[in-house]
């Protein structure tokens, strides 16, 4: 329940609807064996300060945290050391950090208080569960040659028109959490793009603007990815990048506005693209508690 220990043999929890309901029940859970319980509704503590009772709280949890992040640094290490195509079998990996997203869902759930902790092993295994997407859509060696023949080359370098506004760093984004962690960009004309790297949403580019599709969406199905929120992003892409209607995202106009703004205050591309790229993590990371 996330409740904590509080001297002797009391236990408390933060007052809400929810938390009150478990107390009853437990309560009458340790009746029906002929226990004794009592269920008490305090306003403070008087020998604790509210700072040293949410201590009590988030120390409970941060321990529990600690094994997620834990778990999640192993599965960086593993993806560190499978370099070479022919090593990369991670079926193994993926059930490891779906079994850690589990206990990070259940520690989350009685987490009443929003430890800081929850928040660092949150990011931590968000970023892990990008670095093993990228990872599996590399090709494998043996298979996959259509797809090797196809795509880049790990650690490529992709190449787009100066002053990237949203179709473009969101694509850079897809790039570098779901097909190459290690990708580079760099920004040319569309005459020298392809001398300097792979062209990307520029006019008449194999990764581009196909068909009703922005760039994003092209990417998206070129890299074979299966992610509801990433169908979410690109629908607002979608609608910020051609505004055609396609798609009713509220949201369009809000992520459109951000990057505006971050174009205006922002000289360097390299940096706004940096900068634009770290709306679309926070972006996927509020998704995940919607969808």
């Amino acid at each position: 329940m996330g409740a904590v220990r509080l001297r002797g043999s009391a236990w408390i929890l933060p007052e809400t609807a929810e938390t009150k309901e478990l107390f009853e029940w437990l309560a009458q859970e340790v009746q029906s064996v002929r226990g004794e319980a009592t269920l008490l509704r305090v306003e403070r503590i008087e020998t604790m300060r509210d700072e040293q009772v949410t201590a009590l709280f988030h120390t409970a949890r941060a321990e529990e945290y600690e094994d997620v992040v834990r778990g999640s640094r192993e599965v960086l290490a593993q993806l560190d050391r499978a370099k070479s195509a022919h090593r990369a079998s991670f079926a193994q990996v993926r059930a490891k950090l779906e079994g850690l997203k589990r206990e990070l869902d259940r520690i989350e759930s009685i987490d009443h208080l929003e430890s800081p902790a929850g928040r660092r092993a949150h990011e931590l295994w968000e970023r892990t569960a990008r670095r093993l997407t990228a990872a599996e859509a590399r090709p494998v060696a043996g298979s996959g040659r259509q797809r090797a023949s196809t795509l880049p080359a790990p650690g490529s370098t992709w190449v787009t028109r100066p002053r990237p506004h949203i179709d473009r760093i969101a694509s850079a984004w897809l790039i570098k959490w779901f097909f190459d962690a290690q990708a580079k960009f760099a920004f040319a004309d569309a005459a020298d793009a392809p001398r300097k790297g792979v062209p990307f949403d520029i006019l008449g580019a194999e990764f581009g603007h196909h068909g009703e599709d922005c760039t994003f969406e092209t990417l998206v199905k070129r890299f074979g990815v299966n992610d509801r929120r990433l169908r979410v992003i690109a629908e607002i892409v979608h609608e910020a990048d051609l505004h055609d209607g396609k798609f009713a995202r509220t949201e369009a106009r809000g992520v459109d506005l951000a990057i505006k703004g971050l174009a205006e205050s922002t000289g360097d591309d390299h940096e706004l693209l940096e900068r634009g790229m770290a709306i679309f993590d926070g972006l996927y990371t509020v998704l995940k508690r919607k969808t």
